[in-house]
């Protein structure tokens, strides 16, 4: 008799493609989930960045939004990740939805009766800046919940893929919209916040809740303390915080529409989506087959290719150009991010698992929300195009230097 083959086996796993993660009917609720909240995100963080800058004329102003967002998250990152261990995540990131739906209310109602101010949106970067790390705690350990180990990589690169496509939707819906008006984009986000955190409710997954215990400063700092004795995982989070502290450009982007290739809020949507286009396109790749050896050399190049487009872009004149050195620093920073990811979780213990996408969300906020005030710092200093191209320089010395820093992260062979 011929024996059926075993298709539980992680190496037939890896050939069948992404067939087998459609079978997790909790997967998809929460793909579907990040469609809406990602791309009600993007909008309302361009809609917010486009009207800081229409407001005040100022790089500065556009650094201080990203400033602001991470401000509060320095004290409400270690709470979110004890949340996310004791609570359930699905719900968690339910609730800070819902939140971002009131903001999204109140922009527009402030809109519609003409008393937007800088502070207004100052004070709302705050809000964000403190509910972001609930939010992206609940969805880093939740995922791990949905689909088997094996699946993981390639569950994290199609989550990757469902990111991008609404980073390159997002934007450019956002751009159409500005054309119908403002008002319309703002209700927009209201209704995809609303859906998604509706489908975050719904999301299932065995949920034990641990034993009760008080919380103290150890239970809150257990997370750090974890990352700090695990040098893999302090290699590859540290590695993201100074490789996108240095090199984002996205805080510069509207100066760059506007005055340097002059294309506008609708170019500057597109700008905003061409480093999804180019992660996209890998994304896709990866969530097909996972990479299979040296994937932490190939972390580290792509690091530093990453920072080579950014340089790069900083000196192009061209929109053309400029939209494809964006999408080749999007195409590098995805297997950055599905590397590091997908080692963070398998190395992490399900119980910590919160608490370590804190520190997580942590440095991410640090490389995301303080870059882009490091951004607005250096524009200031050097100029824009100065500005972009020493962070982009930054960035590749990063990945040189953390070569032989971290050299079990260097070093790691397999994913698994």
């Amino acid at each position: 008799m011929t024996r059926a083959p075993d298709t539980s086996s992680p190496a037939l796993e890896a050939r069948a493609g992404i067939a087998p993660l459609m079978h997790h009917s909790s997967l998809m609720r929460f793909l579907i989930a990040r469609i809406g909240s990602i791309t009600a995100q993007q909008v309302l963080m361009l809609a917010i960045s486009w009207h800081m800058y229409d407001l005040t004329s100022s790089a500065w102003y556009l650094g201080l939004v990203g400033l602001f967002q991470f401000i509060p998250g320095l004290a409400t990152t270690l709470v979110a990740g004890h949340c996310a261990d004791r609570m359930h995540r699905g719900q968690i990131v339910a609730v800070c939805l819902a939140a971002q739906a009131a903001m999204a209310t109140l922009l527009a109602v402030s809109t519609m009766t003409h008393i937007v101010t800088r502070d207004l949106l100052l004070g709302l970067s705050l809000i964000l800046g403190a509910i972001r790390p609930f939010q992206m705690s609940g969805q880093q350990a939740l995922l791990p919940m949905l689909v088997p180990h094996t699946l993981l990589a390639r569950s994290m690169a199609l989550s990757t893929v469902v990111q991008q496509v609404c980073v390159i939707a997002g934007p450019a819906l956002g751009g159409l919209l500005f054309a119908i008006g403002i008002n319309a984009l703002y209700l927009t986000c209201v209704v995809l916040f609303c859906v998604s955190a509706v489908m975050y409710a719904l999301i299932r997954y065995d949920h034990i809740p641990p034993p009760r215990e008080p919380v103290t400063v150890e239970t809150l700092l257990a997370g750090l303390r974890f990352v700090w004795h695990n040098p893999l995982l302090l290699g590859g989070i540290s590695l993201d915080l100074f490789a996108v502290l240095f090199g984002g450009a996205t805080a510069l982007l509207p100066v760059y529409a506007k005055e340097i290739l002059h294309v506008g809020p609708q170019g500057l949507g597109l700008l905003r989506s061409a480093p999804a286009a180019g992660a996209l396109c890998v994304g896709l790749m990866l969530s097909r087959r996972a990479i299979g050896s040296g994937v932490g050399r190939k972390l580290l190049i792509a690091v530093a290719v990453y920072g080579m487009a950014i340089v790069a872009f900083g000196l192009s004149r061209s929109f053309p150009i400029s939209l494809l050195l964006l999408a080749i620093s999007g195409a590098a920073d995805t297997i950055s991010v599905v590397v590091r990811q997908t080692l963070v979780q398998l190395e992490t213990p399900d119980r910590m698992r919160g608490r370590v996408a804190a520190v997580n969300t942590l440095f991410i906020g640090a490389s995301n929300q303080l870059g882009e005030f490091e951004s607005g710092v250096t524009a200031t200093a050097f100029g824009v195009v100065g500005s972009v191209v020493l962070g982009g320089c930054a960035t590749i010395l990063v990945s040189a230097a953390w070569s032989r820093l971290f050299k079990p992260l260097a070093r790691r062979e397999a994913l698994y």
